[in-house]
């Protein structure tokens, strides 16, 4: 009698068939459902050549000590043959706090760079052609100073507003959801959020505005399908929030990004990816009436998945990087970052950064992959996983849709529960060795070698609030607090805040200094 196979799951619990045939897709209709690259609904891809043409932007992720340190970094990817710079910011600069703040201390450029001032973001862009370079930059609650500052250098060096490119991560909800770096309550924060949208639509038309991250969510325990379905009710709450501020979506609609996590379930994460594109398309033209075809194109970032990297064994995670990164590009990613092997243990080496990079390298030039669009289209399973992903993802937006939104369901606790959840079940299968984790649970060995980690910087702590007391040291003290008073009281009114705070940071106020101005006028949120 023939052996029974034992059930097999996705990650989000999709029970996986034995064999899929052309019955298992029911009645899907390529035709509609798919669509040829580069055309409605999107499922394979927003371009109609993808990466036979042009190769996804190459994006390693960089930021560690002081802007000096951080630049030397820049420029070692750039001359491995990076494409796009992308940029990790300490903790006391994602919270809105000077680096000689008290609750800074033990904090200063340990899992990013500290930026203070704009001496800080000279230093940090020196010599980059910023006229030339797209730069992302992973920060939330203070993203709208550290896009000013960015604008103000490149102002300084000639390069203007209408020629520099990037994104600024600005996405605040998935910070109460699975982060935590908020500073200020969910209503001021959308009204900031809105705020950018409306001042580079009108000044930086080429930066993303708003890189809606499922990554984190996903880092925190989440499933795909909730990665996918969380991150697009936060979507929906922010273009709602603009058109509720008087911004038209087809203003705002195309400057919009999104931001993945890949992890190591294959087909499950290219079906993930492939479901995303469809649903926005869906989301843009059915909810929001988007006229553009630019407003309804999911153009994203991905990153491989931190949380799937082993301290046990390191050198495994290079064969992790890869199977995630294959799996981006065949789901059609536009940037891409793969972690560094030893990323469990440190920052990553220089070896790990460059090995990391040459991943994408050869998956781009040497796999093959890149030759037509979408070359897993058509598959009775990746066609049944995407729907699958996509009918279960829909689910979770109505419940949340029923809640009043996104924000209501924030307050209410539902994405955090459900996240909690699913991470439980997560670890609990590591230890009851029901799910595989190599060289963790199974196939482990005694006695490994001691890896080689990035060292820490020393004296890095007390070079930068050197360099922050005497910058604050040479300015006019006068003209610093009447500008911060303007930035108070722009805050208090309806207006667009950007305005007064560029002027207080070209006055040579700090990061800490318009954070607290802020901070003054909307408070700062504590979770309930």
């Amino acid at each position: 009698m023939a052996e029974t196979p034992s059930e097999r799951q996705t990650d989000s619990g999709i029970t996986i068939n034995p064999l899929y045939t052309a019955e298992s897709l029911g009645a899907f209709d390529p035709a509609t459902a798919l669509g040829a690259p580069g055309q409605q609904p999107y499922t394979r891809g927003i371009y109609p050549t993808m990466h036979r043409d042009r190769l996804w932007t190459m994006r390693q992720y960089a930021g560690f000590g002081s802007a000096a340190d951080t630049n030397q970094r820049f420029k070692f990817l750039l001359e491995a043959g990076q494409t796009g710079l992308s940029c990790a910011f300490d903790l006391p600069t994602q919270m809105g706090y000077d680096s000689d703040h008290a609750r800074s201390a033990g904090e200063v450029g340990k899992v990013g760079v500290a930026i203070d001032s704009l001496d800080d973001m000279r230093t940090l862009l020196a010599d980059l052609p910023l006229d030339k370079v797209t730069t992302s930059m992973t920060i939330n609650s203070t993203a709208a100073i550290l896009l000013l500052m960015y604008e103000l250098v490149a102002e300084e060096r000639g390069v203007p507003s209408t020629a520099i490119s990037g994104t600024i991560q600005n996405d605040l909800l998935k910070e109460y959801i699975a982060r935590g770096t908020y500073v200020y309550p969910p209503k001021p924060s959308m009204r900031i959020i809105t705020n950018i949208f409306e001042y580079c639509s009108k000044n930086v038309p080429k930066w993303n505005t708003i890189s809606i991250s499922g990554y984190h969510i996903r880092e925190a325990g989440s499933t795909a399908v909730q990665e996918l379905a969380f991150t697009l009710s936060n979507a929906i709450a922010y273009v709602q929030a603009a058109i509720d501020a008087g911004l038209d979506v087809d203003d705002i609609g195309p400057r919009l990004s999104f931001f993945w996590n890949g992890h190591n379930n294959f087909f499950e994460e290219v079906a993930k990816f492939r479901a995303s594109r469809r649903m926005w398309h869906d989301i843009m033209t059915n909810r929001f009436g988007a006229k553009k075809e630019a407003s309804k194109l999911m153009r994203f970032h991905t990153q491989t998945g931190g949380s799937t990297l082993t301290a046990q064994q390191p050198l495994n995670n290079v064969v992790r990087v890869a199977v995630q990164s294959m799996a981006a590009v065949l789901g059609g990613t536009q940037s891409l970052h793969t972690n560094g092997y030893d990323e469990a243990l440190s920052l990553p080496t220089e070896e790990a950064a460059r090995i990391a990079l040459r991943t994408q390298q050869i998956i781009g030039y040497e796999s093959g992959v890149t030759d037509t669009p979408d070359p897993l289209a058509g598959s009775y399973f990746v066609e049944s996983l995407t729907n699958e992903i996509e009918r279960l993802a829909y689910e979770y937006i109505a419940r949340i849709d029923e809640m009043g939104g996104a924000v209501q369901a924030i307050e209410a606790g539902f994405q955090m529960d459900e996240i909690e959840e699913a991470a439980y079940s997560y670890t609990k299968s590591i230890d009851d060795q029901s799910r595989v984790l190599v060289g963790v649970n199974k196939f482990t060995v005694d006695n490994e070698p001691e890896p080689k980690i990035t060292p820490p910087i020393p004296g890095l702590e007390q070079g930068q609030v050197d360099r922050l007391k005497k910058y604050k040291a040479n300015r006019d003290m006068a003209l610093v607090t009447a500008k911060l008073d303007a930035l108070r009281e722009a805050a208090k009114g309806t207006g667009n805040v950007l305005l007064p705070m560029k002027e207080a940071l070209r006055a040579s106020a700090t990061l800490g200094e318009v954070s607290d101005a802020l901070r003054d006028v909307f408070g700062v949120y504590r979770p309930g």
